[in-house]
């Protein structure tokens, strides 16, 4: 059988590599379209300790902005460490880059009804710090006291242009992304569908994510096989991060850019 034939006859393979915890209802409805869903994370998302008395408290801001669900959840996580069930203190902003990081806070026993969440609306054109600086600068004015929520590593975009507005902003790592192991049986299914021809098509959803996944692909010698996978990107910045779209009479790397929540993902695969 000719490897043409095997790719076409094999199912679509979506990798999936958010961080764990974050793809089993995607994958499920990718099953359900007919897709082979491989769960694959990137990352690792591990939890920093923080002293008590290092901790920055949300009352001692005017706004506290969370570059994502993992800076909200972990940062949460670590104030309930520190002093117990607490509740969000009223007139103290939250923001975060989109709905679906809005969500995990609202998700939060200490967010109550009133609490205000700022982020991009579901119909913006991206969820990032972009997106979220365009609401900030709708309000009528700036908060003076920031507390920026981030992993130990990240664009600094939105604290950078807060600052060149007049805002005092305090950075606080609430996590670590590591590479995530991969082990024996996963590369062997990947150097499988390597070998039958089979062109998969991987979520990427951060730089460091893609990073980790070409770093891991070069270890098991399929770098070539990279080139030549399709890509389902979160924002655009990210096809820097993954091979270059080819224009030559080979099978080119498919690319398609969608908003970072598990409907704008599902759409972006069902049309690849």
């Amino acid at each position: 059988m000719a490897m043409a034939s095997v790719a076409a006859e094999s199912p679509r393979v979506a990798v999936l590599t958010r961080p764990e915890g974050r793809n089993e209802a995607l994958a499920a409805r990718l099953r359900a379209a007919g897709w082979l869903p491989c769960i694959l994370p990137a990352l690792e998302i591990q939890a920093l300790p923080a002293a008590a008395q290092a901790l920055p408290r949300p009352a001692d801001y005017d706004m506290v902005v969370f570059v994502s669900g993992n800076a909200a959840r972990q940062y949460l996580d670590q104030c309930v460490q520190a002093d117990g069930p607490f509740a969000w203190p009223a007139g103290v902003i939250a923001a975060t880059v989109g709905p679906a990081s809005a969500q995990a806070l609202r998700e939060s026993p200490c967010f109550g009804a009133n609490t205000t969440v700022l982020h991009p609306p579901e119909s913006a054109p991206s969820h990032d710090s972009e997106a979220l600086w365009d609401v900030l600068r709708g309000l009528p004015r700036l908060p003076a006291r920031v507390l920026l929520v981030r992993g130990t590593q990240g664009r600094d975009w939105l604290g950078d242009k807060l600052e060149a507005h007049g805002a005092a902003v305090t950075r606080h790592a609430a996590y670590l992304r590591r590479p995530a192991d991969w082990d024996a049986g996963q590369v062997a299914l990947l150097r499988q569908w390597a070998g039958a021809g089979l062109r998969a098509t991987w979520l990427i959803t951060s730089g460091e994510g893609a990073d980790a996944v070409r770093a891991r692909l070069d270890e098991a010698g399929l770098a070539a096989w990279w080139e030549q996978c399709g890509f389902v990107l979160t924002h655009p910045s990210l096809a820097r991060r993954v091979p270059a779209v080819r224009h030559d009479a080979g099978a080119p790397a498919m690319v398609k850019i969608c908003l970072p929540n598990d409907e704008s993902i599902f759409q972006a695969f069902v049309a690849a």
